[in-house]
């Protein structure tokens, strides 16, 4: 059978317009563009473990099922404990992925007639879950409390539950959350506060335990969303909150209810990354680059093309997709794996290199990508 038109059309679409995506394999080069903040997908402390660990256990390959059925095991509820502890929250649940929690969180606590607002650069898995909702929902201006107030003050909002999300770290732009000021306005208008720390996980906080805990916010938000894809090197995430709010995931939560369970291996990873995360020497580290990276962007004068950001995402704006791959390309040639972020991920005229810092990479490397990235641009 022929592969439909329409379809057909727009993968051509997107060839002209530069802004085709293609899978690539594994590659040597120097990273800046892997999530792995800390090194932890690589740290043999904590594989070592995990093949200890394995062979005092039960071995299965697979979980057999979701966690309602026949998934689940004392080691996720063991780890629910942790977790509710080291993020000072009454309750956690994990999740599969950032992606399944978010998805499964908005999707089932917003009800019809309830109001959802979100920050423009929200990620794409919270947009996801809101539209799958049945409530009102309104994006406002990043990091713009005017803005959010404005829509709120909007006569033809229904009258239901009104929520309130943003991300502590923006992935693209690496820049924080006014959290507090957020927190408080919420809290003065008896509105619901859900934060996404997926770039704070395991970096802010005296334990790497997120910028809400970090600012003591804890208990003026909602629901909270930690994922462990990106410096705790690991799969999977969770939701922290109630008591009451984890039971109504349990029930409702359809990217929880209806797949299968994380296999064991996996839970001991994120068990021995938790520990190793309580001692490591690496959060030090990562805080030295970022402070030299931006030192070396202000020596080589690029601070007008690199977005503000203390993160370890450091974005530099080249307008353009077909500009910013070629200019990505000629860096990967040089050995360093950088990666131009294009529209529709970023909007059209913000497509940019989006530079990944780690604790792992050295000063000489830092120093030698920066040179390139002057010359190109």
């Amino acid at each position: 059978m022929e592969f439909p038109k329409q379809l057909q059309n727009k993968i051509n679409e997107r060839k002209e317009n530069y802004t085709f995506r293609e899978l690539h394999g594994e590659n040597n080069r120097i990273d800046f563009s892997s999530n792995d903040y800390l090194g932890f997908s690589k740290n043999k402390t904590i594989s070592s473990k995990v093949a200890r660990a394995l062979k005092d256990q039960r071995i299965i390959n697979g979980s057999s099922g979701s966690r309602l059925i026949s998934g689940n095991n004392s080691l996720f509820e063991e780890l629910e404990l942790m977790f509710s502890d080291f993020f000072s929250a009454e309750a956690a649940l994990i999740f599969n992925s950032g992606f399944d929690a978010n998805m499964g969180l908005f999707s089932s606590i917003l009800q019809r007639g309830d109001i959802v607002l979100y920050d423009e650069l929200c990620h794409a898995s919270i947009r996801d879950g809101i539209r799958l909702s049945n409530a009102q929902c309104f994006k406002f201006k990043h990091n713009n409390l005017h803005d959010l107030g404005k829509k709120l003050k909007n006569p033809k909002l229904s009258t239901g539950n009104i929520y309130v999300v943003v991300e502590s770290i923006y992935s693209m732009d690496g820049d924080q959350s006014p959290l507090k000021d957020i927190s408080d306005y919420c809290r003065e208008n008896n509105i619901y506060f859900i934060v996404d720390e997926a770039h704070a996980t395991g970096i802010y906080g005296k334990r790497g335990n997120g910028l809400v805990v970090e600012l003591g916010l804890e208990k003026h938000v909602f629901a909270r969303v930690y994922t462990f894809g990106k410096a705790i090197g690991c799969q999977g995430a969770i939701v922290v909150g109630s008591q009451e709010l984890r039971s109504f995931l349990i029930n409702y939560a359809r990217s929880f209810i209806y797949t299968t369970a994380m296999p064991i291996h996996n839970l001991l990873t994120l068990k021995y990354a938790f520990e190793e995360l309580r001692v490591t020497m690496e959060v030090t580290k990562l805080v030295k680059n970022i402070s030299l990276f931006k030192e070396e962007i202000k020596s080589r004068n690029l601070e007008d093309l690199f977005l503000p950001s203390d993160s370890a995402i450091q974005s530099c704006i080249i307008p353009n997709s077909k500009s910013v791959k070629d200019i990505a390309n000629k860096i990967n040639s040089n050995n360093f794996d950088v990666k131009a972020i294009l529209s529709p991920t970023v909007s059209s005229g913000r497509e940019r290199l989006r530079f990944c810092i780690h604790s792992y990479n050295s000063e000489e490397q830092i120093k030698q990508v920066l040179n390139l990235l002057s010359t190109f641009v």
